[in-house]
């Protein structure tokens, strides 16, 4: 059965001019023939991702989103500087192609990369998809044990040290973040003064360890070979925010999505992988168990990291919803996210009133 990740056509509003595109690629990459085509990707809730078609050949074609963007955020330039200093070390991350700046295209930079083409686990497995207990366990093992990969990766090797400011890294993020909240509050979004309250007295400061982080590590970003049952890890797409700093804050992210099978019924209302639904899955204790084994760490304070985690989810969701509230994008599933964003502060307050931090 072919569970391989579909296109569907373009969401209203997201178009672009296919032909000036057409003929910039076949300028860009000699040999190129017949018309270009272009469907879209129907998962992501930020940069938007396009399947473009010319003749025999397939590319991901990457473009910021429309309306309102957090500063700094959606860097195409940056995403594929990114991409070409670690594919050769990291074969996990799709080969970029090339990347443009200029406007006169579709009025915004963008980038094209190869495709992986695999299996993408999302909310609902794909129907008829089944994993055993063990096959789920197995999974785990991998989607996690190429995260640690990642944070082993010897980033100074590949070029990558200016890409982040590891010093002060997690102060900066509390910070940040917390201001970033401020700036996308609508009237009918939480405070979280509380919870970015707590996370400004509890931060641990920076762990001591640097690495490359992806800063969105979850299923839907793992393309895993299109096998019956789909196990092993061909790519991780996705790198817009990735950077240097803290791999224990990257962690924490990766919490934050993670939902257990015994989590309050709004964490599974809201879920977005679905590890919740897979027997075998890991928890997130033999989650953060393996990671420290793999890593030869002990992890102290990853209430800390997790809260982070959850409230840097919820940042993100409310920017992703202040650009539907204020008519900024047609996108129908933005509508949702302020719906997320009240599960997001419930569970981080569960886990502060529980921490022993």
């Amino acid at each position: 059965m072919d569970y391989l990740d579909k296109t569907k056509p373009i969401r209203e509003g997201e178009e672009f001019d296919v032909k000036k595109v057409e003929a910039f690629l076949k300028d860009a990459l000699p040999g190129l023939q017949g018309e270009l085509t272009v469907a879209q990707f129907p998962g992501g809730y930020s940069n938007l991702t396009y399947l473009v078609r010319v003749g025999e050949r397939e590319f991901v074609f990457r473009r910021p989103p429309f309306g309102r963007k957090a500063k700094s955020a959606h860097d195409m330039g940056r995403e594929y500087r990114i991409l070409k200093a670690l594919k050769p070390v990291f074969p996990y991350c799709p080969a970029p192609i090339l990347y443009t700046e200029d406007e006169s295209v579709i009025g915004c930079p963008f980038f094209v990369m190869e495709r992986l083409k695999g299996v993408l686990l999302r909310r609902d497995l794909p129907p008829g998809l089944t994993y055993t207990p063990e096959q789920t366990w197995q999974l785990c093992e991998n989607v996690l044990d190429v995260h640690v990969a990642l944070h082993k990766v010897d980033y100074v090797r590949a070029g990558l040290e200016n890409f982040g400011k590891p010093v002060g890294y997690v102060k900066r993020q509390v910070e940040g973040w917390s201001e970033r909240y401020r700036q996308a509050r609508t009237p009918d979004a939480p405070v979280y003064e509380d919870v970015m309250d707590w996370l400004t007295k509890t931060m641990p400061g920076d762990s001591g360890i640097v690495s490359v982080i992806h800063n969105d590590y979850r299923f839907d970003n793992v393309v895993l070979a299109p096998d019956n049952p789909p196990l092993k890890v061909l790519g991780i797409l996705d790198w817009e925010m990735a950077t240097i700093g803290d791999p224990l804050m990257d962690l924490g992210g990766t919490l934050a999505y993670w939902i257990d099978r015994d989590d309050p019924p709004d964490r599974h209302a809201v879920s977005l992988v679905p590890t919740n639904k897979m027997e075998g899955a890991m928890t997130r204790k033999e989650l953060v168990s393996r990671y420290a084994d793999k890593m030869g760490i002990s992890i102290e304070h990853i209430d800390f990291y997790h809260v982070f985690g959850l409230f840097r989810l919820s940042v993100i969701a409310q920017q992703i919803y202040y650009r539907f509230y204020h008519g900024q994008t047609k996108d129908e599933r933005f509508k949702l996210m302020i719906i997320a964003n009240g599960v997001l502060e419930a569970t981080a307050k569960r886990i502060i009133a529980e921490s022993k931090l």
